[in-house]
């Protein structure tokens, strides 16, 4: 799994570039990891309609594969499996609280996008993208660790 999990990172690290060949040129950070770090999940967009994030709104992907997060509302955990930069979420185990109607409206949306399929995923100055085959998109900035 570690494997494949390095295997993923490649292309988000050439993706972002680090040009090293000019000692004068100024460091570029490296590109965020995509598994073991906690993402706050800042909005959804489908079609022309983009979704704002309940602040509660997290995912994070471990090493092993697996997904846990909030979808705004009620948790969540899922299997995943990373090739290159496409992430797919397997099914979605969530809890079933209730909450008002906006961060519903946002945690169906969030479902929806997860449950797509294969996403691509590319980072972004510290951000990430994850990007349906339908165009959807999935706004991420490195969260608190906790």
């Amino acid at each position: 799994m570690t494997l494949m999990v390095a295997a993923a990172l490649v292309p988000l690290a050439v993706a972002c570039g680090n040009d090293t060949s000019d000692p004068g040129s100024a460091s570029v950070a490296p590109p965020p990891r995509l598994t073991g770090t906690d993402w706050r999940v800042d909005s959804v967009t489908e079609g022309t309609t983009t979704h704002r994030a309940p602040a509660a709104a997290r995912i994070r992907i471990d090493d092993e594969g697996r997904a846990t997060g909030n979808l705004g509302c009620n948790t969540f955990s899922a299997p995943t499996t990373i090739d290159g930069d496409r992430i797919d979420f397997g099914t979605l185990r969530t809890t079933r609280m209730a909450c008002d109607e906006p961060r519903m409206t946002f945690e169906r949306a969030l479902t929806r996008a997860l449950r797509s399929g294969a996403l691509t995923a590319r980072a972004d100055d510290g951000a990430l993208t994850l990007t349906t085959g339908e165009g959807g998109r999935v706004q991420l900035a490195p969260g608190a660790s906790g």
